[in-house]
């Protein structure tokens, strides 16, 4: 795998052009760069900014964003700003306008056969994956997320409910069952056309890290994608599951910083 070729192809297919995530989801090209717009419970933000934007053109984008996103009346939105993205001080630029910037992750990307091709990515004995399929497998996944991140699930709920009632053939999410607890829970997102499948929100609770439950969800996610064509895992990892996708074959592309702003008052 070509490094440089493939972040050109991430940068291209998944943010310049971005495809709405979700029903009621908006990809908006304004100017110099690409955001996506939902609702209050939707992720909100900017997805690409122009590789040639200068010092002046990021000051005039970031005003017009902060001026469109609280025109919207919304509590917060993201700019994710990734390591290779100019002007190279446009991280210092969002914080002097107010943007908070959130841990980074590292931007990894593997061919869809690597974590496949690895042993040991079994299921721990006891346990048992379900596919989320309707609301009852909303609420495990919710509770499994809960328990392993320790935060209120309530926009990860709204989300999956609304991908399985609209736009289900492009989602897949999954929750690990011990004796009918939620233990584990991850989902995937698939992009048609581009190539990428994108895993997301894959977390287990405490007592059950270290059994290989993360890295058996990461195979079966690998598996579909396969079956279904795509060529290429992507994953926004944390410094915890960094190392893991690291071992199963994955390449750092760079990394991404959240930066959010959230209007005063």
């Amino acid at each position: 795998m070509r490094t440089d070729e493939v972040r050109d192809l991430y940068d291209r297919a998944l943010r310049e052009h971005a495809r709405p995530e979700g029903p009621g989801v908006e990809v908006e090209r304004a100017g110099p760069v690409v955001r996506r717009v939902g609702g209050p419970d939707d992720w909100n933000g900017i997805v690409w900014s122009d590789p040639e934007l200068d010092a002046e053109g990021a000051d005039a984008a970031i005003r017009a964003q902060i001026g469109h996103y609280t025109a919207l009346g919304h509590g917060e939105f993201e700019w994710k700003l990734h390591s290779h993205d100019r002007p190279a001080d446009l991280g210092d630029r969002l914080r002097a306008a107010g943007f908070v910037p959130e841990p980074p992750e590292s931007l990894l990307v593997a061919p869809v056969e690597a974590p496949t091709s690895l042993p040991g990515a079994q299921l721990p004995e006891g346990v048992v994956l379900r596919p989320v399929t309707d609301a009852a497998g909303a609420e495990l996944m919710a509770r499994a997320h809960e328990r392993a991140f320790g935060t209120d699930a309530g926009r990860l709920r709204h989300q999956v409910l609304a991908r399985l009632e609209r736009a289900p053939d492009d989602f897949v999410a999954l929750v690990a069952l011990a004796g009918g607890e939620p233990v584990s829970s991850a989902r995937m997102e698939l992009y048609p056309g581009t190539g990428f499948a994108g895993l997301w929100g894959g977390g287990t609770v405490a007592e059950w890290r270290g059994r290989g439950l993360y890295r058996a969800l990461v195979a079966h996610r690998a598996a579909v994608a396969a079956e279904r064509g795509y060529r290429y895992l992507q994953v926004d990892a944390t410094d915890m599951s960094a190392p893991i996708l690291t071992r199963l074959g994955f390449t750092a592309l760079g990394t991404t910083t959240p930066y959010v702003y959230r209007p005063a008052g």
